[in-house]
């Protein structure tokens, strides 16, 4: 999924030391910095230390920079959903490889999901990105109500919602993730599947009964029959 981007037949590769894999990851670099409306080309050829006519060697334009960038994101996610999709196995775990998957994508292109998850349907290529998230998203919670049909999902779930807040704790990831500072620990997707499927309480004591639960701090719970 980390692989340099391929050029397409017949582009050139401009001045050496520039291919467009080094263009696209400034770019993108750039674009999460500024914003894709507040990045101009110019402004990448100043951070590239290049002429902009150096650029349109590899690309046209912003826009297909963009669009090169938002595919490399939504190609990782694709191939994951695949996978999940065609894995002989209750949709429950399918919803659990889709999960690990796809913060293995996220960790190995952090910052083309980053852009992918900012982009607001601004242009054709943002509402063509924005329409495969929402596609993916309804993939999600058929995996979902597919799992409660089941009984390995709690049966008051909304599909969609959940859909919603598990995606959201993977998203999160994009705010705070920054690999060259993470310690040696478990995998990052096995401590997200940790929480969202096994969720924080341990298991060792018994829940609070109701009575319990009513009474407040410093009160005893109420009585039982005698």
């Amino acid at each position: 999924m980390s692989s340099p981007a391929v050029l397409p037949a017949g582009r050139r590769r401009g001045r050496p030391g520039y291919d467009l894999a080094s263009v696209l990851a400034v770019a993108v670099e750039l674009f999460n910095e500024r914003g894709y409306d507040g990045t101009s080309m110019r402004d990448l050829a100043a951070r590239l230390g290049i002429a902009k006519s150096a650029i349109y060697h590899h690309v046209a334009g912003k826009e297909e920079l963009l669009s090169l960038a938002l595919d490399r994101a939504l190609d990782g996610l694709a191939a994951v959903t695949s996978r999940a999709d065609a894995l002989p196995a209750p949709a429950v775990e399918r919803l659990e490889y889709l999960v690990r998957g796809s913060v293995e994508v996220l960790e190995a292109e952090s910052p083309y999901v980053t852009l992918l998850l900012r982009v607001r349907g601004n242009t054709d290529v943002e509402r063509a990105a924005l329409a495969k998230r929402r596609a993916f998203d309804r993939f999600v919670a058929e995996l979902i109500t597919e799992a409660v049909r089941d009984g390995d999902i709690r049966p008051d779930a909304d599909a969609m919602i959940t859909a919603r807040l598990l995606f959201g704790l993977v998203n999160s990831i994009v705010e705070w993730y920054r690999p060259d500072r993470r310690e040696e620990t478990a995998p990052l997707a096995d401590a997200v599947c940790a929480l969202a499927f096994d969720g924080l309480r341990a298991r060792h004591r018994e829940p609070f009964s109701s009575g319990s639960r009513s009474a407040g701090p410093g009160r005893p719970a109420a009585a039982g029959p005698g």
